[in-house]
């Protein structure tokens, strides 16, 4: 009978851990866009330096390009930063509700307040993402030749 409450117990602490995993893959796939991200500013910075060096481009655009590469750089930096916070929050939830259901103790307040932090978190992650898409967005220029 003692066995059965275990499985029990472990069942239904699954059940509850099932949606914070869809929530870690989510953030996932944001890290993933995220990081794509960082290696295009991180590609793009190499080649405009390498252009001024070799003089094909304008020593002022390049460095004010730079300088708007180094800012959407940071953003994304912190974002990244923020969203794997969020992420290792909410591995923490599934760790606490495994650990609270076998050793018989209450974990509602920590659970509580870590989804309150994870999401908080994660609001500004997609808040300096946010920002980041809007300042390469305003560096578009598109010249139309003919």
């Amino acid at each position: 009978m003692l066995q059965e409450t275990h499985i029990i117990t472990a069942a239904h602490v699954i059940q509850l851990a099932v949606a914070p995993v869809f929530l870690i893959t989510g953030i996932s796939g944001m890290l993933s866009v995220m990081t794509s991200r960082l290696g295009r500013i991180v590609d793009r910075g190499r080649v405009v330096e390498a252009s001024a060096a070799d003089g094909s481009m304008d020593a002022i655009c390049a460095k004010d390009e730079l300088e708007r590469l180094s800012r959407r750089g940071r953003l994304i930096s912190v974002s990244i930063g923020l969203c794997t916070l969020t992420a290792l929050l909410v591995s923490a939830i599934i760790a606490m509700l495994f650990i609270g259901s076998f050793l018989s103790f209450d974990v509602s307040l920590f659970v509580a307040l870590c989804f309150v932090a994870a999401m908080l978190a994660f609001i500004v992650a997609l808040l300096f993402f946010l920002r980041e898409v809007f300042i390469a967005i305003g560096g578009l220029e598109f010249h139309r030749y003919g």
